[in-house]
């Protein structure tokens, strides 16, 4: 049963197949997805920032270029742990389904967590007005202090949600596992 297992990329059907969580099943979609267009984003972030320094010599720039992909691996890695977390469980254990959801859960809050620090990174002259807006009938206008605290704070502290949800997943794995 193990045999159609096959590394890292095998591990996106392999989960899929063997979890028993529709959540997870939506995560493993939604993951796939959102780790794909972080990779191209950052591939071609990659190309265009050589393209512009191609001229320099290497020294700090070297250093800014092997960051940027550092970065990339940082957003692209908590967005599979859950994936092959789960695959690797079902590979030597079985499958267990709070443990599953669980993973899905800290899977999505951490995509959430991604967009909250990029909300605190604004830079101030970038930042829009947070208005209420209306969803069908309703105007939500509960989220407009929420979005102008996230803008009120210094743009270093959008790396905490992010790194905090990442070491959470990985607490959930070592707690439930």
């Amino acid at each position: 049963m193990a045999d159609d297992y096959g590394g890292v990329f095998g591990a996106f059907p392999y989960a899929f197949r063997h979890s028993e969580s529709w959540l997870f099943k939506l995560y493993v979609l939604v993951g796939a997805l959102a780790s794909g267009i972080v990779s191209l984003f950052v591939i071609f972030g990659l190309v265009v920032l050589i393209g512009a320094t191609a001229a320099v010599p290497g020294g700090s720039l070297t250093l800014s270029r092997s960051f940027y992909v550092l970065v990339g691996l940082f957003i692209v890695a908590p967005l599979v742990a859950p994936i092959l977390f789960v695959a690797r469980r079902h590979r030597r254990t079985g499958s267990d389904r709070r443990y599953d959801l669980s993973l899905a859960l800290m899977g999505f809050l951490f995509m959430l967590s991604v967009y909250v620090g990029l909300v605190i990174s604004v830079p101030a002259n970038l930042q829009t007005p947070a208005e209420p807006f209306t969803l069908g009938p309703v105007t939500v206008s509960a989220l407009v202090p929420v979005v102008q605290l996230l803008y009120d704070l210094p743009p270093l502290y959008g790396l905490v949600p992010p790194v905090v949800c990442a070491a959470a997943i990985y607490g959930v794995h070592r707690l439930l596992r």
